[in-house]
This record gives structure tokens, sequence and C-alpha cells, in this order.
């Protein structure tokens, strides 16, 4: 299968191994049509499929394998079914519908995703980087690009500082790029190495090339082999799969379980993976997006606005009570309550922001850019969980602080027993006992004095909901629960 073709052609987005199924069966029966393969979209009610007839191209969402069936017939034919179709368009480019997750925001970083082959690059970074490398340093330095992600050693931070300790700290770099995160509702990593694999390998090179590393490695998710497959067929990188864990998310953790270490705990700092990483060496730990973003900043430089305190896009993954998930890109200065419309989010929902450990809140208007996330007290991991009317937030904040005491690796005070603390002032809201000024207090020494985000950010959901939802606290502890969700309490 190849990427372009002069016939008709039938790209096929597959995100599951099982979706290849349908996939094999056309191009077996495929004569004069060129069948490919690409990754997700980002978008529900998928898979999807791109058929392209005569400089014509349609599009199709939920797509069934009796469906590829007859949209190869009509290929075949010189046809182009259209009455079925999401939108039509004429040229090379995909076509985007009017509604639905495809047509929120823009598509700049996932441009391509579900269009091309996962291990496509149409047009490189690398080596006009590696041609001049100071040029490409002081791109990013002048915008002032900002990390992406908690998996990156570099998140809401200017990645140009990053580089030059690297740069600065001796020979022997390496660049590692985290795909792991294993955040359940945190998915744009995950859709740009099953997607973009091909791009993603190109900037990490780039990305090598500027701070001085011969060596790239990736980690990878053992669960999702078709995202490891697709990584080691982008190109001349280490891939290195690993359980799920969401620990793993925590940039020095990843280097911990890339040494093979069996317990996994975050390492002191500083100094920090960019003076001391992988076995000593200076370190870059990036997320996809960041290096997708940076290529994106060499590519295009004037779609980004230097003034602008977080400048470019950023990912947004939609979940939680919601029927079907969805990921978008989305300019910083966009509200974040525009990543809605890519789902059918009940009325009266409430959110969590930020991951497991975003922050809880009753709006969404606040822009995507991490400052003004961060000063809202949200997280900026680029995930919004819906929470809806039946959800208990007491209930809700509750799992998080007991994922948090079982889950912490237990290296620094201030995590390992803050988080049991906090998990055990709330299970006491339950039997009527509630200090909303105990429970900050702690809040307050766990994020200031833990050694990793982990810490920093585990009783955020809490902190976050008391703001907000004191009163449903209060209830609680007067044995009802307002959502009418804790057996017995109502």
């Amino acid at each position: 299968m190849t990427d372009s073709a002069d016939g008709p052609t039938l790209r096929v987005t597959v995100s599951e191994a099982t979706d290849r199924d349908g996939l094999d069966a056309v191009c077996d029966r495929a004569e004069r049509t060129t069948v490919i393969e690409t990754g997700p979209t980002g978008a529900p009610n998928g898979p999807y499929a791109y058929a392209t007839v005569d400089g014509r191209t349609a599009l199709y969402a939920a797509v069934t394998d009796s469906t590829l069936e007859r949209l190869l017939d009509a290929c075949e034919e010189g046809s182009l079914p259209t009455a079925e179709a999401e939108a039509v368009t004429d040229g090379d480019d995909p076509p985007r519908p009017t509604e639905g997750a495809l047509s929120v925001g823009t598509r700049r970083v996932v441009a391509g995703c579900g269009w091309h082959t996962p291990t496509t690059v149409s047009d490189p970074v690398a080596p006009e980087v590696r041609a001049d490398l100071e040029s490409a340093f002081e791109a990013v330095e002048g915008i002032g690009l900002l990390g992406r992600g908690r998996a990156d050693a570099a998140a809401d931070e200017p990645l140009a500082e990053s580089w030059r300790r690297i740069r600065e700290s001796g020979d022997d770099p390496v660049v590692v790029v985290n795909t792991a995160d294993a955040d359940p509702e945190a998915r744009g990593d995950r859709l740009l190495a099953a997607a973009a694999a091909g791009r993603l390998h190109d900037a990490a090179r780039a990305v090598a090339a500027v701070v001085g590393a011969e060596d790239v490695i990736v980690l990878a998710p053992a669960e999702d082999p078709l995202v490891s497959e697709r990584l080691e067929d982008a190109g001349e990188w280490h891939v290195v799969a690993t359980e799920d864990d969401f620990r793993l998310g925590e940039p020095t953790m990843a280097l911990e379980r890339l040494e093979g270490n069996d317990r996994i705990e975050a390492r002191r700092r500083p100094p920090g993976p960019e003076e001391w990483g992988l076995y000593g060496r200076p370190t870059a730990v990036h997320t996809p997006r960041t290096l997708l973003q940076a290529a994106e900043l060499w590519r295009n430089p004037e779609a980004f606005d230097a003034d602008a305190a977080d400048p470019g896009t950023r990912l947004v993954s939609v979940g939680g009570d919601v029927a079907t998930s969805a990921t978008v890109e989305l300019q910083t200065d966009v509200p974040l309550s525009r990543a809605l419309s890519a789902v059918d989010s009940p009325a009266d929902a409430r959110f969590t922001v930020g991951g497991r450990f975003g922050g809880v809140t009753r709006s969404l208007d606040v822009p995507v850019a991490a400052p003004a996330l961060r000063a809202a007290g949200l997280g900026t991991e680029g995930v919004v969980e819906v929470l809806g009317p039946d959800r208990c937030i007491v209930a809700s904040v509750g799992e998080r602080a007991a994922f948090a005491r079982e889950e912490n690796c237990g290296r620094c005070v201030p995590c390992r027993e803050g988080s049991k603390q906090l998990h055990e002032a709330l299970r006491a809201v339950y039997d009527g006992e509630f200090d909303a000024a105990a429970i900050r207090e702690l809040s307050r020494v766990m994020a200031t004095t833990s050694l990793c985000e982990f810490g920093e950010t585990a009783a955020r959901p809490v902190r976050t909901a008391l703001e907000d939802f004191e009163g449903e606290f209060r209830a609680h502890a007067d044995g009802r629960c307002p959502a009418g969700a804790c057996g017995g309490m109502q």
C-alpha cells in the first residue's frame, strides 16, 4: 500500500488491529483502486474512510465492513457516492465536515491524521533544521514555545531553556520521546503516535540535531501493539515497549523505567534530566505534542504569535460522561469551552480539567493557554473530563485521592503521607467530619513541598472542588448526597 495514487483511492482509518479485517478484505478485491491504511483522526464515530475519484474526495463516518465493500465497488466503477458522505471536496486536501468533532478548531499538528499513512512525512523539517541549527534554535527561543503534557520534562516551560541546558551540559546527549502516558483520558500523544509516527520521527530527529544528540529512544505503550508497530516502522530510533503505568507520565520515572530499575521513583532535582538524565547523559524528554509543535513552528512560523503567552495550538481530549470521546486542536487564545463542540455534553455538567489530577470547575470559560489554565487552578494536560449532573463531586475527588494514595512512588514524605491523610480526610466526610481548612492546608503543603508533579497535583482535585462545591462536602457530612449518587446517603 502507498500513500498516493493516480487512480481511485480508498483511505481507511485503523485505530485497532481488529479494524484491519475489513481493510484486508477490500485490499484483496481491489483491482484499479489503491487502498491505504491510515491512522485515527481523533474524532469519534470512526472508523472513517476517504474515497477519492477523479479529483473529488468524500468523507464517510462509522464505516462497517459492508460500507467499505460498497465504497470499493463504487471506486472500481469510477463513481463517488456522496449521499451518505459527511463532507465532499475538490482537490488534494481531506474534506472537513461543517459540524461534529472534525469541524472543531484547527487541524495543524493533527493535519494528516486519518489521511496519510502513519509513517508518511509529506513535508520533513529535519533536513532544514540540520542545515542551520542555530536558526532553528533561535526560532524556538524567539517565539517562546512551551513544552506540552505532564510527560514532558519542559511541560509549560520554554523549550529553548531546556535545550540550552542540554547543549551546555556536555557530550553524548539523548532524546527520549514519551508516548506512554497512561492517564485514561489523555489521548493526544497516543493519537499522534498512532496516526503520525513518521512526522514524529522526523520532528524527534530535528530536535536531536538541535541539542546535539545522536540517539533517539521512544517509550511506547506495550498494551497498544498497533502504536508500537507504527513507531517501529517510522524510522531509525529505538522503541521500548513498557507496561501501562500512570507514574511513567512523570519524566524522571520514565527514565527510571528505561534504565530497567525494579522500583520506579521520582528523582530529586536539581539536577534535572537536562543535566543528568538517562544513564547520566543530558536528556531531552518530550511528548509527541511538544515535538510536533516544534516541527510545525519550523514548517509554518507565520502561524505563531510571538506576543502570545503560549504560542501555537494545544490538543484537548474530551471524555468522561459523554457518549463518545474526541481529541481536537485549538488555538491557545480560544476558550476551552470550544472543545465541548466535539461531543454531546450533558446539561448542568461540571468538569475536571487537566487529567487524573486536574482541577474541578463549573466553567470552561478560560483560554486553552497554559498560563491561563494555571491561573484558574486547572491542569494543562490537555484533558476535559465531563462530570454529568448525576456524578458526585465528593466521590469523584475521593477516588482520585485513593488513586494517589495507591500509586505514588513513595519517595517523598509530602506525597506519600499527604495522599494518605488526604484520602482519610475525605473518608471522614462520610462519617460526618469535615474540616475544610485542614484539607486546604494539607493540599497547600503537598503542592509546595512534593518532589515531583505527581505530589504537587495530587490534591488539586479536592482543593479546586472545595472552591466551587464546598456545599456538597458539607451536605455529605450531614448525611446527604446532592447528586443522589452515594448509596444510603440521599
